[in-house]
Order: C-alpha cells, then sequence, then structure tokens
C-alpha cells in the first residue's frame, strides 16, 4: 500500500521503502523543499516506522527556468528538503537531478527495521474508530491564494471569503503540509492502531476506500466528521464541483494520518497528539461490518479548524528573492494547473 516492505535475509529484518514527488504547490521553495520531505516520509509513517535510515533526494529542474531563477530557487528546494530530512533524524545522502519541463520534487525514504515492529494496514476490527491527524483543505487553501492574484477567479469567492482570510489559511496549509507525521505513527504504536494510511492526492475518500479493500475482516468505514481549515469548506461550495471537498475527493498534500484505532483508546490517542505536538487530531467516523468499502455520510459535520496565528519559518530569504520565486512559481503553478486541468484546479480530480 504505502510502502514497499521487503523481507531481508538476515533473519527478521524487513528493508522498507517508498518515493513520491511531485510539482511546486506553494510560492515559497524552502517550504516547498520541505513539504516534499515530509510528504516522502509519510508513507514510511503510516507503517508505523518512525525511524527513516537513508533519504534520496529527486530533482527536477524546469527548463523555463532563467539561469538567476534556477540559482535562487533550487537551492532552496534542496535546502528545505535536507532541513525536513534532519528534522526526521535522517539525512539525503544523495539522488538524481535532470532537466525537465516542469520543476519537480520528491525524493526516496528507506528504513531497516523488525518486521514485527510495522503496523501492517489490514487489521481493523469491527468497533474501531478512525482518527485523523491534520485537517483537509490543503489544496483549496492553495488554489484560493493564487486567485487572489487572478480577478475573474477571485470574484467567484470573495463573498464568501476574505482576502485576510485566504493568507490565513494559505499559511495554515503550509504548515500543515510541512510538518512531519512521525508524532502520529509513534503514537500509533503507544495506542495500539489497527491499520493506518496517509491522506494525499486521492482525497480522504479515495484513501479510506482504499484503505478498506486491503482489510482481511469484512469491515466497512464510515466517516461522519470533516475537519477543514477555517472558511475553505465555504469556499469549495461556491466552486460547485471543482474541489469536491465536502465529498472526500479533493486532493490533499502532505496530509494526515487516517488510523483505524480502538475505540477506547481513540480519544486518549488525540489528546497526547495534542499535548505533544500542540495540534488536534480528530475522531471522524466509525469502523462497521460490511463489504470492505467506505464512505462519507450524506450531510457530514464540518469542523471549521481555525487558521491559528503560527510563525511558519520560511528560511532566510532575501526580499528580492522572494520576489522572484513568488513570481516564478506562481506562473508555473499556474500554468501546470492550466495544463492538465483545463478547467480549472481540481477538476479532473
Amino acid at each position: 500500500m504505502d510502502a514497499s516492505v521487503t523481507p531481508l535475509r538476515h533473519g527478521g529484518l524487513s528493508l522498507v521503502q517508498t518515493t513520491d514527488f511531485f510539482y511546486p504547490l506553494v510560492d515559497d521553495p524552502y517550504m516547498q523543499g520541505k513539504i516534499a520531505a515530509a510528504n516522502v516520509l509519510s508513507d514510511l509513517y503510516a507503517m508505523g516506522v518512525t525511524e527513516c535510515d537513508n533519504m534520496l533526494m529527486l530533482v527536477g529542474i524546469s527548463t523555463k527556468m532563467t539561469e538567476k531563477e534556477r540559482d535562487i530557487v533550487m537551492p532552496l528546494i534542496m535546502r528545505g528538503f535536507k532541513d525536513c530530512a534532519l528534522e526526521a533524524g535522517t539525512n539525503v545522502t544523495g539522488g538524481q537531478t535532470v532537466m525537465n519541463p516542469w520543476c519537480t520534487i520528491g525524493g526516496v525514504a528507506s528504513s531497516v527495521c523488525q518486521t514485527s515492529e510495522l503496523i501492517m494496514p489490514d487489521n481493523a476490527v469491527v468497533g474501531d474508530v478512525l482518527v485523523l491527524t491534520k485537517p483537509l483543505g490543503t489544496q483549496v487553501a492553495v488554489n484560493a491564494h493564487q486567485w487572489l492574484d487572478l480577478q475573474d477567479r477571485w470574484n467567484r469567492i470573495k463573498l464568501v471569503v476574505s482576502e485576510d482570510d485566504v493568507r490565513k489559511a494559505y499559511l495554515r496549509s503550509i504548515d500543515s503540509m510541512a510538518r512531519l507525521n512521525r508524532t502520529a505513527a509513534r503514537l500509533m504504536h503507544k495506542y495500539n492502531a489497527h491499520a493506518a494510511t496517509d491522506v494525499t492526492g486521492f482525497g480522504l475518500l479515495g484513501h479510506a476506500q482504499n484503505l478498506a479493500a486491503h482489510q482481511k475482516n469484512e469491515v466497512s468505514f464510515v466517516i461522519h466528521n470533516l475537519p477543514v481549515i477555517a472558511k475553505m469548506a465555504a469556499v469549495a461550495k461556491a466552486c460547485g464541483n471543482m474541489f469536491q471537498l465536502l465529498q472526500g475527493l479533493s486532493a490533499e498534500t502532505s496530509g494526515g494520518m487516517l488510523i483505524c484505532l480502538p475505540r477506547e483508546q481513540a480519544a486518549a490517542y488525540c489528546k497526547d497528539i495534542e499535548k505533544t505536538e500542540g495540534y488536534q487530531a480528530w475522531i471522524i467516523g466509525i469502523v462497521e461490518k460490511g463489504n470492505r468499502t467506505a464512505r462519507i455520510i450524506d450531510k457530514p459535520r464540518v469542523i471549521e479548524v481555525p487558521a491559528k496565528e503560527k510563525k511558519v519559518n520560511f528560511g532566510k530569504v532575501r526580499r528580492y528573492h522572494r520576489i522572484i520565486c513568488h513570481f516564478f512559481f506562481f506562473s508555473i503553478c499556474k500554468s501546470f494547473m492550466s495544463y492538465i486541468c483545463p478547467g480549472g484546479a481540481g477538476t479532473c480530480l
């Protein structure tokens, strides 16, 4: 599922590996690098692996970059990736760099661990509850922030959200995407998690359906609650079917863990996350007898997650460098989304 597990010749050990990459989605290259590394590591964390032994970095340098843009942007992306790896207790020891029409950033994460230490993603039982460790709505927040510079798009949402709301949601989404799921993974062991996956490109429901399909027991997942970054549910509604956020189909980047926990331990897990990291986790649904499917009820409860005034460390970037980064990243994000989704970001997900 989330990572490859290869039993090694040495008794009781397994090599756990994962790889991922994506395109720029925020206008700060340093934070983009951190988000990319956190996203790669989440696949290990979903298996309960909290120690990463090695990372490789995969970088695509855009052929559309000028030499000046390349010399400013790419070192910042790489520094962000490396800093996130250090935060996770590991190192980047190599990788590959290529020229590419689109700027890309990703990597490979590897860990050798005792097979018995893995939390396999297939042991959910009837009576478990579903816990989510990060709010939804990152894609909506990122797109809304881009639309501040696109008058026709901004006109579609300005009646339901202010510019200040959008900027706060954007910063909250960056903070969320760059945050490691390592603590969530460590606490999965403490509170006896039965299965987990990270929520990324297929949205909450897509990943819930995939997790449910792999269960040994005849169970189904039912989701009642949707924690969403403040104001982003209203933005999604104003955009019609573009994002399908409340249907659970809006893509997330470096999203939270979706975890099946024993009912009697789930509340303590959520409290422990908040005590340890200062971030909330939510009980969002239940595991019931079924046919290995997942669904969101017709009228789920939307939990508005405040865009806290939390400082995001953007790295030490001189002002004119930041201006170059902003305009380059904005243009490449906009052109990429128009290329893959002619009807607008989110229409092809």
